[in-house]
Order: structure tokens, then sequence, then C-alpha cells
């Protein structure tokens, strides 16, 4: 499980891109910066941290 702090968020969508398990995706609110962050679908997440590893804004953080 991961969680996103949506107000950090730029929505660059490399978290996206690397996830191998297509958990993440760009939502479809604007967050306090004005941007479209990166939201948790909620799905099978492996903890695999390549989303945090990538994030330049450090606002993932991975769960086992």
């Amino acid at each position: 499980m991961i969680t996103v702090s949506e107000d950090r968020c730029k929505g660059c969508a490399l978290c996206v891109r690397v996830c191998p398990t297509h958990v993440i995706e760009i939502g479809k609110k604007l967050n306090a910066k004005g941007y479209y962050a990166a939201v948790y679908t909620g799905g099978k997440c492996t903890a695999c941290k390549a989303c945090a590893l990538i994030c330049p804004d450090i606002c993932i953080e991975v769960f086992k």
C-alpha cells in the first residue's frame, strides 16, 4: 500500500509510468498548488518502492 501527499504532488506522472502493477493514476481534482496530483487506486501494490524512489517531490510513502 502507498499514500500520496496530494498537496505536495506536482502531477509529473513519473510514478504512474514506473509502477509495475499500475495502481497509481493522475487524479481528477486539483490540489492546493493547482496540479492534478497522483492518487493510489487501491489495487495490489507489491511495495516495490519504484514510485517513491522516482518521485522528485518526495510525496509517496510505501507500506508493506
